[in-house]
């Protein structure tokens, strides 16, 4: 997901709210969103441990990374090019899950 879809849907869900309760999302979202930016440093230097897979809640994908010390270093590679998509993608699950707890 390319950075102006993403703010699109973040947006479209946020809008989807009443005026009252779009406060109480920004505290909830921002409280939990994952930035882009930190998931690409993490894969850049700790990718072989499956931090940056960890970090955006991939718990299951972090452990196989660390077990197989990142895909035999090709995984490593792979995710520097969609780690950014993968967070934005788990930030749009978040911002989901933040509408059903407050909505």
């Amino acid at each position: 997901m390319n950075k102006l879809n993403y703010l699109q849907s973040i947006k479209s869900i946020r809008d989807s709210l009443t005026a009252d309760r779009r406060e109480n999302f920004d505290l909830h979202f921002g409280a939990r969103e994952r930035d882009p930016a930190i998931s690409l440093t993490f894969s850049l230097y700790f990718g072989l441990f499956g931090v940056d897979r960890f970090y955006i809640g991939n718990i299951v994908l972090g452990i196989l990374k660390l077990i197989t010390l990142g895909g035999l270093f090709i995984w490593i590679i792979v995710d520097w090019f969609l780690i950014m998509d993968a967070t934005r993608d788990a930030n749009v699950a978040i911002a989901n899950e933040v509408k059903k707890m407050v909505g």
